[in-house]
């Protein structure tokens, strides 16, 4: 069966597993999703992760993250999907809470965090993500 949006699929997949506090989980394996949770493992939103593949079909386990009990991540969306595409130039991305969160981008150059590094004409904005508040409300983003 044919799936119409993998991206917004491996995004609840890991939402799904950390509101049951799993250790990991494993979504089909393609490059975007490989590069959307390598973004999440520089930033320090999970753990790791792992591309296994098994009868021709890869499996991409991804070791999540929690800090007292809590999943790291607060919370995580995404911001353009196949029904509604959203573009906009490099200067123009808005912060994610004040900067305390992570927009995630695909650009010409790839997926990014922050494409003011990279030269792009515009950018598809792919995804968002926010810490949890630790220390009883003391926002930190995680290292």
């Amino acid at each position: 069966m044919s799936m119409s949006d993998p991206i917004s699929d491996l995004l609840t997949r890991i939402r799904n597993a950390q509101m049951v506090a799993k250790p990991t989980v494993s979504v089909p394996s393609s490059k975007v999703k490989v590069a959307i949770v390598q973004v999440l493992k520089d930033e320090g939103y999970i753990d790791g992760f792992q591309v296994k593949s098994e009868g021709g079909k890869s499996e991409l386990e991804i070791a999540l993250k929690y800090y007292a009990g809590r999943p790291v991540i607060e919370r995580i969306e995404r911001v353009s999907r196949p029904g509604l595409r959203v573009y906009k130039g490099r200067d123009a991305i808005p912060q994610v809470q004040n900067g305390l969160g992570v927009a995630i981008v695909t650009t010409p150059k790839g997926v990014m965090t922050d494409p003011r590094r990279a030269l792009p004409v515009s950018v598809a904005k792919c995804c968002a993500t926010s810490p949890k508040p630790r220390n009883g409300g003391n926002l930190k983003c995680p290292a």
